[in-house]
């Protein structure tokens, strides 16, 4: 399932309108814009976990100095970010990095099929930004208590730290860090809905993967073909 041969996670969709008020399209629209406005160095794209990181401090002390965009969307899948991909969000720009972070709400799909859907973005992003490094979030933990969502979300991991190096300009990073505490619940501290992230969840996340942004911006091009051999 490493391909996106008759895989459903790997097929672009964009969001259906059952609200009616065109938000999710609203959105895209305007990102497609931001890309002709900006000249980011790094591109974050995802869903809720990417949207709303931007709404706290370590978006504007880690990220935003970065010259960093963010193409988040509540609810999106893997579907939706390839469909956005594909229309218009990776136009006109060149980002040195693009951090993606999309899966957990992939409810239909089993782990193989959501780790087939991401793999088919990274190549996707590989494909039209030939320069750029890709950085895979793992998925985190979700649930107060232990249930099949975190398994479920563990075997995704799994698989993309396996599938992933064969791109070679894409690299996992798991950011799981210490959510889950030795008697397998996540405080509301860290999650507050036990999915979505506390200032302090983002401030977990926030630092290996500043960490590995920095190192890869200051890397010379020399030094980044070096790497992907």
């Amino acid at each position: 399932m490493s391909g996106d041969d008759e895989n459903p996670a790997a097929v672009a969709q964009p969001v259906e309108d059952v609200q009616g008020d065109g938000r999710w399209m609203s959105q895209h629209t305007r990102f497609v814009q931001e890309c002709k406005d900006g000249e980011p160095d790094v591109l974050f794209v995802g869903d809720s976990m990417v949207q709303l990181m931007q709404q706290y401090e370590v978006w504007r002390d880690l990220f935003s100095p970065l010259h960093a965009l963010n193409f988040g969307i509540g609810g999106d899948t893997t579907c939706n970010v390839l469909w956005r991909l594909q229309n218009g969000e990776l136009e006109n720009i060149r980002p040195k990095v693009v951090v993606l972070w999309v899966g957990t709400n992939n409810h239909q799909h089993t782990a193989e099929q959501v780790a087939g859907g991401i793999l088919s973005i990274a190549k996707l992003l590989t494909s039209r930004l030939p320069k750029a490094k890709i950085v895979v979030l793992g998925l985190l933990p979700r649930g107060e208590r232990p249930n099949p969502l975190r398994e479920k979300n563990a075997a995704i991991n799994g698989f993309l730290r396996s599938w992933l190096p064969r791109l070679g300009q894409a690299q996992f990073l798991d950011v799981t860090g210490d959510f889950v505490h030795s008697d397998g619940t996540i405080s509301p501290q860290d999650m507050f809905d036990f999915l979505h992230l506390t200032s302090t969840g983002y401030r977990t996340v926030a630092k290996p993967l500043s960490d590995l942004l920095l190192q890869i911006l200051e890397e010379t091009p020399e030094e980044r073909r070096a790497s992907l051999v």
